[in-house]
């Protein structure tokens, strides 16, 4: 141990050398291990930027685009859509049916005012085309409200012919009979033209105050009232 001593104080200037040598193998030691590290930080972080890609694909919604099924179950929406729109609009534009069903315009119905809450529900959930930007739930939610749409209005349509005019008494039974009766003379187009606006007049009188009638449906009527013969005929 004392000739050990004596080494140092005979060669004590090595001892900067060394110090040296021994701080640059730290400093060797130190720039592998952050290498190691930085490494596995850009394993890390590759591995990450794939996984949340997959997942994303999975589970976040997608904006629809072509060749996408998402377009198809659109376009089959709206034809839902429209076809109940259409059957309805067969009742509330045509007088006649209106006075054979004055249920399915009268918004006082439950079952009418449910199919008309169903209806606005579902024009305003839907897309303005095939092709617009929308994501898989909203595609879905306005898929259900159109079946939902479609249901109201079949139990609308069909307590509205159960019940016909059984909510109206005898005396509004009358009147709508005889409107029934004055329309198939408005519209006769072997009927004379005054006799078309007399009868059409006489309708509106009768159906006044018993039915809620559209203005597009009087226009439609006054159109067909308006008619006359073509020549020759």
């Amino acid at each position: 141990m004392d000739q050990f001593w004596m080494f140092l104080g005979s060669y004590w200037w090595l001892v900067f050398p060394l110090m040296g040598v021994a701080g640059g193998a730290a400093r060797g030691w130190e720039r592998a291990a952050k290498a190691r590290h930085r490494r596995r930080l850009e394993i890390i972080a590759a591995k990450q930027g794939t996984l949340p890609a997959q997942v994303a694909t999975a589970s976040e919604p997608r904006p629809i685009t072509r060749p996408s099924p998402l377009p198809t179950q659109l376009e089959k929406a709206f034809a839902q859509h429209d076809a109940v729109t259409s059957r309805w609009l067969e009742y509330e534009l045509d007088v006649a049916k209106i006075i054979d069903y004055p249920s399915i315009s009268d918004g006082r119905q439950p079952l009418t005012a449910a199919f008309l809450r169903a209806k606005k529900v579902a024009d305003g959930l839907r897309p303005p085309s095939a092709e617009a930007k929308v994501t898989a739930d909203q595609v879905a939610e306005y898929r259900t409200a159109v079946t939902d749409y479609e249901v109201a209005f079949d139990l609308a349509e069909r307590e509205a012919r159960r019940q016909k005019d059984a909510a109206f008494s005898d005396p509004e039974r009358k009147r709508l009979a005889k409107a029934k009766q004055l329309l198939t003379v408005a519209v006769d187009e072997a009927a004379t033209p005054a006799e078309r606006q007399l009868a059409y007049r006489r309708v509106r009188e009768e159906i006044d105050g018993l039915l809620a009638v559209s203005d597009e449906a009087i226009v439609i009527l006054e159109k067909k009232v308006a008619l006359e013969l073509p020549p020759g005929q």
